[in-house]
């Protein structure tokens, strides 16, 4: 089951990003969304449009990096790429219009440890986010995967009174959802649309920030790919451009009086 959205809401978890309204008013709440990706770059190219999307109309967007990603480029020592990816992650985020923060994991080495669950909580209970966004839950990288449940049990930790860390609790996230990664396909099924076809251009200025993105460090056409995709379930959702995400399968329900 998919539904196509005009506006970012889920029945089940109310998502409430207003998709293709105007600007917020200073009478209108703004929100905070937090992307957590295990790598820079990930949280930016899978769905950063929508994030400049939303940035645009006044919500606040930080992304959290748990890794810098320092392993991924073999012609450079990990010590000088991890802070090559940090100054574009700093320069893509500068693009959207978001904060940025970065974790010290070892980058291939995310594991989720009590320290690594604990960062975590407090960046949530700091930053106190409406709206979470992270990796799918399976596929081919072992950090995105532990991303995944890192973040999970985080949003629980971060909830509960009986948790202590400096920061207080925070009980406000109105839902986790999942982006799609072409490393992270395995059971991911698109649930969400979001139309960002305005956004398109300010997320190609964004994820080219990285040289990942531009190319030369892999062959594998990352930009091609991903902007290929949201043409994809843009002509899914009847829009010119769409990212899609998944849920928790908890959350796939409507409950409803009568057929719409």
């Amino acid at each position: 089951m998919k539904i196509a959205f005009c506006s970012f809401v889920m029945v089940a978890c109310s998502l409430a990003l207003v998709v293709g309204q105007p600007a917020p008013t200073s009478t209108q709440q703004h929100r905070t969304i937090l992307a957590i990706g295990a790598h820079p770059g990930d949280m930016e190219v899978t769905c950063g449009a929508l994030l400049a999307k939303q940035a645009k109309r006044g919500d606040r967007v930080v992304l959290l990096h748990l890794t810098a990603g320092e392993g991924g480029n073999p012609r450079v020592s990990s010590e000088a790429y991890g802070e090559q990816k940090k100054r574009e992650a700093r320069a893509a985020a500068k693009v959207i219009g978001a904060d940025v923060m970065f974790g010290t994991s070892p980058d291939g080495q995310l594991e989720n440890t009590d320290q690594t669950r604990h960062f975590v909580v407090d960046v949530i209970r700091q930053v106190k986010p409406a709206y979470v966004i992270t990796h799918w839950k399976s596929g081919l990288h072992k950090d995105h995967i532990a991303a995944h449940f890192i973040t999970s049990d985080a949003v629980l930790l971060a909830s509960l009174e009986g948790f202590k860390t400096d920061y207080p609790p925070h009980r406000g996230i109105r839902g986790i959802y999942y982006a799609e990664n072409w490393e992270d396909k395995a059971d991911f099924s698109p649930y969400v649309y979001v139309d960002v076809s305005d956004s398109l251009e300010v997320w190609e200025q964004c994820v080219k920030q990285y040289e990942l993105i531009r190319g030369g460090i892999s062959t594998f056409p990352y930009f091609e790919y991903y902007q290929s995709l949201a043409r994809v379930r843009g002509a899914e959702s009847g829009f010119k451009a769409a990212v899609a995400f998944d849920i928790d399968s908890w959350g796939k329900k409507r409950i409803l009086g009568q057929l719409p």
